[in-house]
């Protein structure tokens, strides 16, 4: 609280003190999406169109524990990720029973800081995109606003979901183990007009459980949002999906005790530079042995770096070209799916619109940047 407190404006860019740091950076963020192939890729084989609303819901709700207790579990609290460079890159699979999922993840902005991610399976006929710009600030609490979404497309129904980007507050600051809290609502649409409509509530001073939500799942045509669905508990822990047609319960799930599928990574001796386990190698290695020096030299080495990378830019008047994403001024899908809500695009806060670029991606190979290095 005491470092917090001598902060002002946006947090998000701050480095933090050694002891709240995750053993990951911003861009692995993005792993809670795909680190269940069974669940990202269970909408695209369902043809009701009402349970494959219900089964985008539970895997947006199963993300959120991995989203928010960031590099740890939720029972020993939460942590900062390490803030991302710009070019870094996160490009990682995952495979279950069922599916292998991918992930392709760029920090595209450094100020404002704005990560862009792309996530599929060719196989399933289902992909993602999205891109976030998060801010903290600190006033008494601290405050996790995200400006973004994500859009998951459905290739077999021609389908597609908007997915927006709740907010957060940390807690637990006087007991000395942080926990996140969202808050307000938010509505996940569909293109074929259904809508889940999910509202977090949580732990005050003296009553109530934390990470609690309710969630309804009704057509959006329908005036009186007549519940198909509920679901409602902890989406950090436990949860009950019920058929509000007949009081059925449909599912109980668990994500407290979900296990992700294994990742998989190149060897570090195979990794690009730009690639995050590569490039924060050093930084890892003193987080894992609780070395605080040596997190505090390797991390400021790639910093300063980056810094001074940043200087020449400006002073060749040269502009940084991410490797698997552009920019738009606008997004029609977002605005068809987004009709009706309280949501607005806000392209000038994030540089615009981040899009996968397929041509970009098809002519990225290893060295991403040839001869250049994170480390100049």
């Amino acid at each position: 609280m005491k470092f917090l407190s001598t902060i002002r404006g946006d947090l998000a860019s701050i480095t933090a003190p050694p002891y709240f740091l995750a053993p990951l950076s911003v861009v692995e963020v993005g792993s809670c999406w795909t680190e269940s192939p069974s669940l990202f890729v269970a909408p695209a084989q369902e043809p009701d169109a009402q349970k494959r609303a219900l089964l985008i819901l539970r895997w947006f709700l199963h993300s959120l524990r991995s989203q928010f207790y960031i590099g740890v579990d939720s029972d020993a609290g939460m942590r900062k990720p390490l803030n991302a460079f710009l070019g870094e890159l996160f490009l990682a699979q995952w495979t279950d029973e069922v599916s292998t999922t991918h992930i392709v993840t760029e920090q595209v902005s450094h100020h404002p800081p704005v990560t862009a991610c792309y996530m599929y399976d060719d196989v399933y006929g289902i992909r993602g995109e999205g891109y976030t710009r998060v801010e903290m600030s600190f006033s008494g609490s601290l405050k996790v606003k995200q400006t973004g979404y994500a859009i998951i497309h459905l290739d077999k129904y021609d389908e597609d979901y908007l997915i927006p980007f709740p907010d957060c507050q940390v807690k637990g600051f006087l007991s000395g183990k942080l926990y996140p809290e969202l808050g307000g609502t938010v509505h996940l649409t569909s293109s074929s007009g259904y809508v889940s409509e999910i509202s977090f509530s949580g732990e005050g001073v003296f009553s109530g459980t934390k990470n609690t939500f309710q969630a309804t799942i009704y057509h959006k045509g329908d005036d009186r949002k007549h519940a198909i669905y509920t679901a409602k508990g902890q989406w950090s822990d436990t949860f009950t999906i019920q058929d509000a047609r007949n009081g059925d319960i449909v599912e109980t799930c668990s994500p407290k005790k979900s296990v992700a599928a294994p990742l998989h990574l190149p060897d570090a001796a195979e990794q690009d530079s730009w690639e995050t386990r590569k490039a924060w190698e050093d930084t890892y290695d003193a987080l894992a042995k609780s070395d605080f020096q040596g997190i505090v030299r390797a991390k400021s080495k790639l910093e300063n770096a980056q810094r001074a990378m940043r200087k020449r830019e400006i002073a060749e008047n040269r502009r940084w070209e991410p490797k698997f994403f552009s920019n738009a001024d606008e997004d029609p899908l977002f605005e068809e799916l987004a009709s009706g809500l309280n949501l607005k695009l806000q392209p000038d806060r994030t540089k615009g619109v981040w899009k996968f670029d397929r041509k970009k991606a098809d002519l990225a190979v290893k060295p991403f940047h040839g001869e250049l290095t994170p480390l100049g």
